[in-house]
Protein backbone atom coordinates (compact mmCIF):
# COMPACT_ATOMS: atom_id res chain seq x y z
CA UNK A 1 0.00 0.00 0.00
CA UNK A 2 1.45 3.31 -1.12
CA UNK A 3 2.41 5.69 1.86
CA UNK A 4 0.20 8.86 2.21
CA UNK A 5 2.14 12.44 2.91
CA UNK A 6 2.19 11.75 6.87
CA UNK A 7 4.72 8.41 5.98
CA UNK A 8 2.07 6.31 7.23
CA UNK A 9 0.44 3.42 5.69
CA UNK A 10 -1.37 -0.01 6.10
CA UNK A 11 2.16 -1.94 5.50
CA UNK A 12 3.67 0.32 8.57
CA UNK A 13 0.83 -0.81 10.80
CA UNK A 14 1.33 -4.34 9.70
CA UNK A 15 4.79 -4.40 10.41
CA UNK A 16 4.48 -2.56 13.83
CA UNK A 17 1.99 -5.04 14.63
CA UNK A 18 4.30 -8.27 13.56
CA UNK A 19 7.39 -6.34 15.60
CA UNK A 20 4.94 -6.36 18.70
CA UNK A 21 3.99 -9.84 18.49
CA UNK A 22 8.07 -10.71 18.23
CA UNK A 23 8.39 -8.51 21.23
CA UNK A 24 10.74 -6.88 19.27
CA UNK A 25 10.88 -3.16 21.13
CA UNK A 26 13.78 -2.48 18.61
CA UNK A 27 11.77 -2.79 15.59
CA UNK A 28 8.35 -1.72 17.34
CA UNK A 29 10.51 1.91 18.66
CA UNK A 30 11.63 2.49 15.38
CA UNK A 31 7.94 3.23 14.45
CA UNK A 32 7.97 6.01 17.25
CA UNK A 33 8.92 9.63 17.19
CA UNK A 34 11.40 10.61 19.56
CA UNK A 35 8.44 12.46 21.24
CA UNK A 36 6.28 10.07 21.11
CA UNK A 37 2.54 9.45 23.78
CA UNK A 38 1.59 6.14 24.34
CA UNK A 39 -2.09 6.03 26.17
CA UNK A 40 -2.95 2.83 27.99
CA UNK A 41 -6.08 1.02 28.27
CA UNK A 42 -6.21 1.19 32.21
CA UNK A 43 -5.39 3.49 34.56
CA UNK A 44 -6.33 6.26 37.07
CA UNK A 45 -6.26 9.38 34.29
CA UNK A 46 -8.96 9.45 31.68
CA UNK A 47 -6.83 8.87 29.12
CA UNK A 48 -5.60 5.28 31.19
CA UNK A 49 -2.18 6.34 31.93
CA UNK A 50 -0.32 8.62 28.98
CA UNK A 51 3.24 7.90 28.99
CA UNK A 52 5.23 10.71 27.02
CA UNK A 53 8.99 10.69 25.09
CA UNK A 54 10.31 7.63 23.30
CA UNK A 55 12.01 6.28 26.76
CA UNK A 56 8.76 5.98 28.50
CA UNK A 57 7.04 4.38 25.94
CA UNK A 58 9.74 1.89 25.63
CA UNK A 59 9.39 0.71 29.04
CA UNK A 60 5.58 0.97 29.17
CA UNK A 61 5.62 -1.90 26.15
CA UNK A 62 8.39 -3.90 27.42
CA UNK A 63 6.35 -3.84 30.72
CA UNK A 64 3.61 -5.96 28.95
CA UNK A 65 5.27 -8.30 27.37
CA UNK A 66 7.42 -8.89 30.68
CA UNK A 67 4.09 -9.01 32.47
CA UNK A 68 2.14 -11.38 29.60
CA UNK A 69 4.99 -13.72 28.31
CA UNK A 70 2.70 -14.92 25.62
CA UNK A 71 0.81 -11.51 24.80
CA UNK A 72 -0.34 -11.04 21.14
CA UNK A 73 -2.40 -9.13 18.93
CA UNK A 74 -4.37 -11.26 16.49
CA UNK A 75 -6.78 -10.62 13.82
CA UNK A 76 -5.33 -7.26 13.23
CA UNK A 77 -7.27 -4.97 10.55
CA UNK A 78 -5.43 -1.54 9.79
CA UNK A 79 -6.92 1.47 8.39
CA UNK A 80 -4.96 4.93 7.32
CA UNK A 81 -5.98 8.16 6.49
CA UNK A 82 -4.10 11.70 6.19
CA UNK A 83 -2.53 12.17 9.76
CA UNK A 84 -4.64 9.50 11.40
CA UNK A 85 -4.80 5.62 11.22
CA UNK A 86 -7.02 2.72 13.59
CA UNK A 87 -5.70 -1.08 14.35
CA UNK A 88 -8.29 -3.43 14.99
CA UNK A 89 -6.84 -6.36 17.00
CA UNK A 90 -7.98 -9.07 19.12
CA UNK A 91 -5.62 -9.35 22.51
CA UNK A 92 -4.90 -12.55 23.83
CA UNK A 93 -2.40 -13.54 26.89
CA UNK A 94 -1.97 -15.76 29.84
CA UNK A 95 -2.04 -13.54 33.28
CA UNK A 96 0.46 -14.69 36.00
CA UNK A 97 -3.12 -16.78 37.94
CA UNK A 98 -3.17 -18.70 34.58
CA UNK A 99 -6.44 -17.28 33.94
CA UNK A 100 -6.48 -16.13 30.22
CA UNK A 101 -7.00 -12.71 28.36
CA UNK A 102 -8.83 -12.65 25.38
CA UNK A 103 -10.52 -9.30 24.24
CA UNK A 104 -11.23 -7.18 21.27
CA UNK A 105 -9.80 -4.14 20.97
CA UNK A 106 -7.96 -0.96 18.91
CA UNK A 107 -5.63 1.23 18.78
CA UNK A 108 -5.97 5.10 17.31
CA UNK A 109 -2.71 6.51 15.44
CA UNK A 110 -1.73 10.06 14.83
CA UNK A 111 1.24 10.22 12.69
CA UNK A 112 3.79 13.00 11.91
CA UNK A 113 7.36 13.42 10.48
CA UNK A 114 6.95 9.86 9.45
CA UNK A 115 6.73 8.46 12.59
CA UNK A 116 3.61 7.21 15.43
CA UNK A 117 3.22 10.60 17.34
CA UNK A 118 0.65 9.41 19.51
CA UNK A 119 -0.69 5.37 19.96
CA UNK A 120 -4.03 5.62 21.76
CA UNK A 121 -5.07 2.34 23.14
CA UNK A 122 -8.68 0.58 23.58
CA UNK A 123 -9.80 -2.70 24.77
CA UNK A 124 -13.03 -4.20 26.09
CA UNK A 125 -13.35 -5.09 29.82
CA UNK A 126 -13.86 -8.63 29.45
CA UNK A 127 -13.21 -10.88 33.07
CA UNK A 128 -10.46 -12.99 32.42
CA UNK A 129 -11.18 -16.77 31.27
CA UNK A 130 -10.47 -19.81 33.74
Amino acid sequence: MPTNATGASTDMLSALFDAFNRHDIDAVMSFMADDCVFEGAAGQEVCGVRHHGKEAVRKAFAQVWTSLPDVRWQNTRHFVTGDRGVSEWTFTATREDGKRIEVDGCDLFTFGRGKITRKQAFRKDRPAIE
